[in-house]
C-alpha cells in the first residue's frame, strides 16, 4: 500500500506537542525543561523523549542505549525537530494555512489504500489517537506547502532536462518501468520527477539561508543529560 510509508513518517512525528498546539509562549513553560527554541516556539526535553520513543520502530530493537549508533539517533532527532520548528515559524510569518477541506481530501486518499477498518487498526498498533494523526497530517501539509511555495513551484523545467533525462534513462526503446507505468503523459511524469530531484537538491542551501533569520537555542545542559543518560 503507497501511503503505509507516509502513516508510519506521520506516526514518528505525534509525539511533538510543540508542533501541534502552536505553542508560542516559553515563559509558560520551565525555563529547565525547554530543549529547542526558534523565535518564541518551543520543544521541551519531554517533546524530544516522547518522539524519539516514536521514532525507535525504525530502528533494530537490540539497539543499545550506549552505542554510536543511539546517539547518532538522538542527534538526527534533534536537528529534525529543529528544522521542523524552524519550518513552521516560516511557514506562519508566509501566512501558509490548511484548510479543513484540505485536510479532508488528503484523509480519504490516504483512507483510500486501506480495506475497511485496516487504517484505525494500524493506528492502534502504535498506540495513537485518530485526532493526533490528523494533526501531524495537518503539519506536514503545512510543510509541504511551505516547501512548493518557497522552492518546489520555483524551479525550472527546461527542454534541455527532459531531453538529457530521456538520454540517461531511455533504453532498448523504453524508459525505465517506475517511469512509464500508470502514466498517460510521460512528459509530464518526467518533468514531475525532475522537479522533485532539483527540490531536493536545493533543499539544504534553502534551509541554511532560511534558519539565520530565527533566534536558534538548545539547552546545552538538557541535551548533555540526554545524550548522556
Amino acid at each position: 500500500m503507497k501511503h503505509n510509508l507516509y502513516l508510519m513518517t506521520l506516526i514518528m512525528f505525534l509525539t511533538l506537542p510543540v508542533l501541534f498546539s502552536g505553542c508560542s509562549n516559553p515563559e509558560s513553560n520551565s525555563q529547565n525543561d525547554y530543549l529547542i527554541k526558534v523565535g518564541k516556539r518551543i520543544a521541551t526535553v519531554l517533546d524530544f523523549q516522547k518522539a524519539f520513543e516514536a521514532t525507535r520502530v525504525v530502528y533494530p530493537h537490540n539497539m543499545s542505549q550506549k552505542s554510536a549508533a543511539h546517539k547518532e539517533a538522538q542527534i538526527r532527532l534533534l536537528k529534525q525537530m529543529t528544522e521542523e520548528l524552524i519550518l513552521l515559524e516560516r511557514a506562519k510569518e508566509l501566512n501558509i494555512s490548511v484548510t479543513d477541506e484540505e485536510i479532508k481530501k488528503a484523509v480519504a486518499e490516504i483512507k483510500a489504500d486501506y480495506p475497511d477498518e485496516v487504517f484505525e487498526e494500524t493506528l492502534l498498533e502504535y498506540a495513537v489517537s485518530y485526532e493526533a494523526w490528523e494533526k501531524a497530517l495537518k503539519t506536514r501539509i503545512l510543510m509541504e506547502k511551505l516547501v512548493a511555495k518557497e522552492l518546489k513551484d520555483q524551479i525550472e523545467i527546461t527542454p534541455d532536462d527532459i531531453s538529457e533525462y530521456y538520454k540517461e534513462h531511455y533504453k532498448n526503446g523504453q524508459l525505465a518501468p517506475e517511469m512509464a507505468m500508470n502514466s498517460n503523459d510521460i512528459n509530464e511524469k518526467i518533468v514531475e520527477h525532475l522537479r522533485r530531484q532539483k527540490t531536493e537538491a536545493a533543499y539544504k542551501l534553502w534551509i541554511e539561508k532560511i534558519q539565520k533569520k530565527y533566534e536558534i537555542e538548545i539547552n546545552k545542559e538538557q541535551w548533555e543529560k540526554i545524550i548522556s543518560s
